[in-house]
């Protein structure tokens, strides 16, 4: 099956995790990425556990279907090869801290004179301007400044990191699709660009109504537990061994959700029947709910629920969520066979699209596994000039 992106060359100068999940959801959608890491070490993540057969899982889930070529980019020939490939790809995507290409020489103004239809794409803790942009920044510390751990963690309790690096991966994702919008822009114009992606800007992007409640209200939202902030019931209730999320989202499941605990009279009464009544009055609703709830285990609730069409679903853990049958069905865990590593089992591709394949193609690359090849291929080096630059510590 043909892939969407299938002919697009994406020179690959990211590391540990905004820029590789960028990267990874390019190639996962056919893109020819060509990862290049720093010889003897590579990219970061490959020092982060745990670890397979002194490969690390953790690198391996964030850069499958792509290649590796190690290049030292401190040496001038090191310069002179990634010029001559900018020539030859579509994309190149950097996750250095800013100013950095610029003091390699090989900053967007140096490579757009090279190839004007190249798409520039980079990902950085603060963006290309602004106060802050110089500055480094983690996954940790953007969370913390993007005011998601402010309303993540207990009621009353202290700010809460989320779990997932969202703060990297939700810049890794705007920047694909930033890339997306420039390949589809390009064909209109036939015109390369600079896309600048801000880490924070995304956590800011992402707050949704966090931000409509503080502008309305002029008070800055807290952490709410799992309770929703604007919607109820939205939240997980003890049942009688164990727990269950449920979500009512609209007016039309609370009464669906009414007929199924026996509780007819609830969808009219005075004080819950539209969902800003519910709110008003939740510290009512929820005692009356939660005493339903647990009256049955959470296997009879999952049946009776899910027949009664009310979102919910158990709390899984992780060994749940693998073993999830409808997780299975998709494909989102795959089995796939790395060189060194052997059997390994990583996340599967979450954009199906009709008429192509959401198989891994390959596995995550070793460390300058395809370096010869690559040159070869594109620059037209030879076996000999290859070990030449080896030997020199170029590649």
């Amino acid at each position: 099956m043909s892939l969407p992106l299938e002919g697009i060359k994406v020179l690959d100068m990211t590391r540990v995790l905004a820029g590789p999940y960028c990267t990874m959801t390019l190639a996962d959608m056919g893109a020819e990425v060509m990862k290049v890491e720093a010889p003897k070490t590579g990219d970061d993540s490959r020092a982060f556990g745990p670890y397979v057969n002194n490969e690390s899982a953790y690198f391996m889930s964030l850069n499958r279907n792509k290649e590796s070529m190690t290049l030292n980019l401190k040496t001038d020939k090191g310069k002179e090869i990634i010029k001559a490939m900018v020539k030859q790809v579509d994309v190149l995507v950097e996750n250095f801290r800013p100013g950095t290409m610029e003091k390699l020489g090989l900053g967007y103004e140096v490579l757009k004179e090279i190839n004007p239809a190249l798409i520039y794409a980079a990902s950085s803790g603060f963006g290309h301007y602004g106060p802050y942009s110089d500055r480094p920044a983690y996954d940790g510390v953007v969370q913390a400044m993007g005011g998601i751990m402010s309303i993540t963690g207990q009621k009353g309790g202290e700010p809460t990191r989320v779990g997932p690096s969202v703060g990297d991966i939700f810049s890794g994702l705007f920047t694909a699709i930033g890339i997306l919008s420039a390949i589809y822009k390009r064909k209109e114009d036939g015109k390369g660009t600079k896309i600048d992606v801000s880490m924070l800007d995304c956590q800011v992007a992402i707050l949704e109504n966090a931000i409509a409640r503080y502008f309305v209200t002029g008070i800055s939202p807290k952490p709410e537990g799992n309770k929703h902030a604007s919607i109820v019931p939205f939240e997980p209730f003890n049942t009688s061994d164990g727990k269950i999320m449920i979500a009512a989202g609209n007016d039309n499941l609370w009464a669906k959700f009414c007929k199924i605990l026996k509780k007819e009279e609830l969808i009219s009464d005075e004080k819950y029947k539209t969902n800003p009544l519910r709110n008003k009055h939740y510290e009512e609703l929820y005692p009356i709910i939660a005493e339903e709830i647990k009256k049955k285990t959470t296997e009879e609730w999952k049946k009776i629920l899910v027949e009664g069409g009310v979102p919910s679903g158990p709390i899984n853990n992780i060994e749940m969520v693998v073993n999830d049958e409808h997780v299975i069905a998709r494909k989102m865990i795959q089995e796939i066979f790395h060189p060194v590593a052997g059997l390994t089992h990583i996340p599967g591709i979450p954009i199906k699209m009709e008429g192509c394949s959401d198989d891994i193609r390959f596995p995550a690359p070793v460390l300058g596994q395809h370096t010869e090849e690559i040159l070869a291929k594109y620059l037209g080096y030879s076996k000999n000039e290859v070990n030449q630059m080896r030997e020199e510590g170029i590649i």
